[in-house]
């Protein structure tokens, strides 16, 4: 019998990556419409839920606790698992590296200190939970993150500009590689307890490592220039967001890496896509027209060769 999962937040970047692995895995992909759908109606016969909805970060403290002690009503309702897309703000910049899923929940920050207390309350409520935690998104489309915000569109001017030191460690993740294995997971519903906390590696770069490889891929050097905060900290005043991302900057600063005993048991056979062609799709839009048709090309011939 066909599995279904129910998709929140089908538009974003995780929910639309998730909706493709999932399908790709053979799954029936039911997509949540939040102007006309009833979420208890919409998880009936749903064996998971995928919780991807993301409120903005001046929105988490009004938001957050509610959306999930919806989420997780739906889920003990229809008996569906719930999958979420964690991330790294629990450890907090107190807590050494690696990051693995014993590492302690130290975040003293409110943004992280409200993940700490959302993941807790999955926890607490007996509703079969996943969390499957990675580093920053690499995606295969410009989607508002890090690097099509403020890092790549640098890229024709022969700049990557970097938030952080550029010589520490970052954990980083393709989001089609996350959503594979959030899928290859899933798969594993019968046997899993109630709470399974699993750390994603993904990649560990540096920024001269990023800058390295988007000069392979660029035909030419790509020098790497520092991100001023200043603007940030000017606008913080009166733009919420502006004050969100100045309390999340210690990650670019602080060395850290993701380490997971518990995914290699669960994914034993799982190939990660190698990080020159994730960034190769991410920065597409900002390459050598040249050098983004020969990346096209390579990625045409590779999907072909994999669906023979």
């Amino acid at each position: 019998m066909q599995k279904s999962v129910l998709i929140l937040g089908a538009s974003g970047r995780f929910g639309r990556n998730a909706a493709e692995a999932f399908w790709n895995a053979g799954w029936s992909i039911r997509s949540f419409d939040r102007r006309h759908d009833d979420l208890n109606e919409a998880a009936q016969g749903a064996d998971v839920i995928v919780a991807a909805w993301n409120p903005a970060y001046p929105d988490w403290a009004a938001q957050l606790p509610q959306l999930h002690a919806r989420i997780q009503e739906a889920a003990r309702r229809s008996g569906a698992m719930v999958v979420i897309p964690g991330n790294v703000y629990v450890y907090g910049e107190q807590t050494p590296a690696p990051w693995r899923e014993g590492s302690a929940h130290a975040a003293a920050n409110p943004l992280g200190r409200l993940r700490v207390g959302m993941e807790q309350s999955y926890r607490d409520s007996g509703v079969q939970t996943v969390i499957l935690r990675a580093g920053d998104f690499i995606d295969t489309e410009a989607s508002g993150n890090w690097l099509d915000r403020m890092m790549l569109p640098s890229l024709p001017r022969g700049t990557l500009t970097y938030p952080g030191q550029p010589d520490i460690p970052h954990a980083w993740a393709y989001l089609p590689d996350l959503t594979r294995a959030a899928a290859e997971i899933a798969e594993q519903k019968e046997s899993l307890p109630a709470f399974t906390d699993v750390n994603f590696p993904g990649y560990t770069m540096t920024g001269a490592d990023m800058a390295d490889m988007l000069s392979g891929l660029a035909g030419r050097r790509v020098a790497l220039r520092r991100m001023s905060w200043l603007p940030l900290r000017f606008a913080a005043p009166v733009w919420p967001m502006g004050r969100s991302l100045l309390e999340m900057r210690y990650l670019w600063d602080t060395p850290h890496w993701l380490e997971s005993e518990a995914f290699d048991r669960l994914c034993p056979r799982f190939t990660a896509t190698a990080p020159e062609d994730a960034l190769a799709r991410a920065a597409a839009p900002w390459l050598k027209p040249a050098k983004r048709c020969t990346v096209i090309r390579q990625s045409m011939t590779r999907s072909t060769q994999t669906s023979l």
